[in-house]
C-alpha cells in the first residue's frame, strides 16, 4: 500500500517540475533518412532503387528492401521519442523503453538478460531496434506481428515496466505537458477541450519513432553501392566467407537487412544454471520449433554484445565459432531438437573466423542515431544510462522477452 501511495505523489511532483520548464514544441521536420511528403515522413534509401528478392534467395549486394513502415507525421514521430525515453510509462517511474533499448548500446542494453522494474531479471536479452521498420514479427520467439502489438508486452508485464492500460492513461492524462504534446501530434482528436489521450495514440507514436531507427549506411553499404575502397582486403575476405556455400551465413542473415526474419532452431547452449528455453515452440504450439528463435539482424552487431537470446556468448568471436563446432554439438542431454538444415559442419579455420568478425564489424552504422530529449514532459530524469544489477526474477516467475 505504501508503494501505491508513493507513486501518485511522485507523479504529482513530476507534473509540477514539467510545468515549470519551457513548453515543449514537437519537431516539424522529419528525422534523417526521411523526406517530408504531404505532411508525412517517407523513407529514402538507395536500396529502394534495387529490386527486392521477396524470399527468392540470397541475391547479390544490390538487393532491395522488403516492405517497410513509414508515413507518420514529424510531430507523431517526435512525440514517440519523448514517450520512448520517459520512465513515467513504467509503474514506478524507474524504467523506460530506452532502459532495455539504449541508443549507445545498439538499441539493446549490453546485458545477457534484460532487467525490468524492481531489479527483475528477464529470461532473454533485448533485441536491437535498428531497422524494425522492415520486420514482420517481433520478440525472440516471433509471437508479435506488429510494433504496436510488441510494445504491449514490456509496457504491461509486471516484471518489465509493470504498468497497466488504465494506469498508463491516468498517468499521461494527468500530465498537462503530455496533453499538449498529444494535441500537437493528433490535432484532429483534440478539438474538444475535454479530449483524452488514448492508448492507440500512445502505441502509434512510439511505433512512429521506432520505424525511424534506420541503419543502412555502414561501410558495407557503401561497398554494396559501388565504392570498392570502403572495405579492406581482410573485410572483403570475410564477406566472401560470409556469402560462401561453406559458411552459409548469408542464407539466414540475408542482405540487406542481414536477417531472413525466420525462426531457426540452432541448438545454442544456455548460460550455466539456466533451464532450457523452449523458444518459439510455446507461442506456435509446434514441437518442431522447440528451441527455435528469430534470426536476428546483424546490423550494428558489434554494439550489442553479449549474443544469442540469453547472452550466452560474450564476444563476436565466440558467437561465430559456435557455428563451426558441428551440427547439434551443444544440444543439452535429453533434448531432441529439429536443428535447422543450414546448420552443419563448415570446419572454418581460426583465420576464417577472424575474417568473419572483421566483416561483421563493417555493418556498424549509427549515422541516424537519435538524440535523447533534454527535457522530459513528465519532469522525470532519463534513466537509460543506469546499469541494473543482475538477480533472480521475482518469485521465480518468468515472462518471455
Amino acid at each position: 500500500m505504501l508503494q501505491l501511495i508513493f507513486i501518485p505523489l511522485l507523479l504529482g511532483a513530476a507534473a509540477g517540475a514539467g510545468a515549470a520548464g519551457e513548453p515543449i514544441v514537437l519537431n516539424d521536420d522529419c528525422p534523417p533518412g526521411f523526406e517530408l511528403t504531404a505532411g508525412h515522413c517517407e523513407l529514402r534509401s538507395l536500396y529502394q532503387m534495387y529490386p527486392s528478392l521477396q524470399d527468392a534467395g540470397v541475391g547479390g549486394l544490390k538487393t532491395g528492401l522488403p516492405q517497410w513502415r513509414d508515413g507518420f507525421t514529424p510531430q507523431q514521430t517526435d512525440l514517440g521519442r519523448y514517450l520512448f525515453f520517459d520512465p513515467v510509462l513504467s509503474r514506478d517511474g524507474t524504467v523506460s523503453c530506452a532502459t532495455c533499448h539504449a541508443p549507445d548500446k545498439g538499441f539493446s542494453d549490453g546485458l545477457g538478460r534484460s532487467v525490468g522494474i524492481n531489479g527483475s531479471v528477464l529470461p532473454r536479452s533485448a533485441p536491437t531496434l535498428w531497422n524494425v521498420a522492415f520486420l514482420n514479427s517481433f520478440f525472440w520467439d516471433g509471437r508479435a506481428t506488429s510494433l504496436e502489438g510488441q510494445m504491449l508486452g514490456p509496457l504491461f508485464d509486471k516484471h518489465e515496466m509493470g504498468s497497466d492500460p488504465q494506469l498508463l492513461l491516468e498517468t499521461l492524462n494527468g500530465l498537462p505537458a503530455y496533453r499538449q504534446l498529444f494535441a500537437q501530434a493528433y490535432p484532429e482528436d483534440f478539438v474538444a477541450a475535454d479530449a483524452q489521450i488514448r492508448l492507440d495514440q500512445v502505441y502509434a507514436a512510439i511505433a512512429a519513432f521506432q520505424v525511424t531507427l534506420i541503419s543502412l549506411n555502414s561501410r558495407y553499404d557503401q561497398y554494396a553501392h559501388g565504392y570498392a575502397d570502403a572495405l579492406t582486403e581482410p573485410e572483403i575476405e570475410g564477406l566472401n566467407i560470409f556469402r560462401s556455400f561453406v559458411a552459409r551465413c548469408a542464407e539466414c542473415h540475408t542482405p540487406p537487412l542481414f536477417t531472413n526474419q525466420q525462426i531457426a532452431v540452432l541448438g545454442t547452449p544456455e548460460p550455466v544454471g539456466m533451464p532450457f528455453d523452449p523458444g518459439a515452440e510455446v507461442p506456435l504450439n509446434e514441437p518442431t520449433q522447440r528451441g527455435g528463435f528469430k534470426v536476428p539482424t546483424l546490423r550494428n552487431i558489434e554494439l550489442t554484445a553479449p549474443y544469442m537470446h540469453s547472452g550466452r556468448f560474450a564476444t563476436l568471436r565466440e558467437a561465430v565459432a559456435f557455428y563451426t563446432g558441428g551440427r547439434g554439438h551443444a544440444v543439452p542431454e535429453g533434448e531432441e531438437l529439429k536443428i535447422h538444415w543450414h546448420i552443419w559442419e563448415p570446419n572454418l579455420t581460426d583465420e576464417e573466423l577472424d575474417r568473419l568478425v572483421d566483416f561483421l564489424k563493417t555493418l556498424t552504422d549509427e549515422s541516424f542515431k537519435p538524440e535523447p530529449p533534454r527535457q522530459l514532459p513528465s519532469g522525470l530524469g532519463l534513466v537509460h544510462f543506469e546499469v541494473a544489477d543482475a538477480g533472480d526474477i521475482n518469485n521465480g516467475e518468468e515472462d518471455h522477452e
